[in-house]
């Protein structure tokens, strides 16, 4: 008889914060099995709580690559400060009419992977064009599986990744399909890279960061852009650093709105792992796509 699947309520938030910090490159992988095995009782072994863990792509993609209502197509892109040449994915209404706003989709810490190219297609669908570019393009692209990919994104220089991205909105602006406003959203380390973006550009239409690292308080001045932040309550890496954020915007006149999601964790806008919490998803979301209808329209 197979073994009841492991339920995301049975699983103790420390093992949650295992992961986070496994996720982000502050325990290795061996630290992290050692780790998970003290909560590995009650009939959960340490391979069924790592398969629960790790992101489930397969039968979670929300709009298929050849969904026909989209036109959506690998293309590249120069990146001449940063890692040369960028692969992305470009999505936007199959049957649009008209010149659209453009949104740059920025992944989390490990390539641009299944669940970043489905969020890419869902913004497309709701009527952008979108462009989601893969930093690990010049390491030779998301490998496949994102224990590597976040071994090679961390290889990667930072200050070249936050150029190929820069070099993403430059495209997308100049692209014939595009109205010329351009906004960006991000997840993860995509969070940290929209905060970036928002303090580099001047003409950015929209920043909507997911939990993602505040930029430095000194560069929020420069912030031009309205922003539309989403963090999680037991996110406390990331949100503990929201108070001294928001001081500084208000302090310096800033357009932003903020939404904190309660007991919910770091990632909860993935539906391809257990940290998803559908409701804060579907919530954050159709707030972002609100935001951008009437920042890039």
């Amino acid at each position: 008889m197979e073994p009841n699947p492991i339920k995301k309520e049975d699983i103790k938030q420390e093992v949650f914060d295992l992961y986070d910090a496994y996720a982000h490159n502050r325990l290795n992988r061996r630290n992290f099995v050692q780790q998970l095995s003290a909560y590995a009782v009650g009939g959960l072994t340490v391979p069924a709580l790592l398969s629960f863990l790790i992101p489930d792509y397969k039968g979670n993609i929300l709009v298929e690559p050849d969904d026909p209502r989209l036109k959506s197509e690998y293309i590249t892109y120069a990146s001449p400060k940063g890692g040369g040449i960028i692969k992305g994915l470009l999505s936007m209404p199959a049957d649009h009419k008209k010149k659209l706003g453009g949104i740059v989709i920025v992944h989390e810490n490990r390539g641009l992977n299944p669940y970043i190219e489905d969020v890419a297609r869902r913004a497309a669908l709701a009527g952008f064009i979108t462009l989601a570019p893969d930093a690990l393009s010049p390491l030779g692209g998301y490998p496949g599986n994102d224990d590597e990919g976040r071994t090679m994104q961390a290889k990667r220089d930072k200050g070249q990744m936050e150029e190929d991205f820069i070099a993403a909105y430059d495209y997308l602006k100049h692209n014939k399909n595009c109205n010329g406003k351009v906004g960006v959203v991000g997840f993860c380390f995509g969070g940290g890279i929209a905060n970036m973006m928002a303090v580099r550009i001047p003409d950015l239409a929209a920043a909507v960061p997911y939990y993602g690292s505040q930029p430095a308080i000194a560069d929020v001045p420069k912030i031009k852009a309205p922003l539309q932040l989403h963090y999680a309550s037991l996110d406390t890496r990331i949100t503990g650093g929201w108070p001294a954020y928001e001081a500084a915007l208000k302090e310096n006149g800033k357009k932003y709105q903020a939404f904190i999601y309660e007991n919910v964790n770091h990632g909860f806008h993935n539906n391809t792992t257990p940290r998803y919490d559908k409701a804060a998803a579907d919530l954050a979301w159709q707030r972002t796509l609100d935001f951008f209808k009437e920042n890039l329209k």
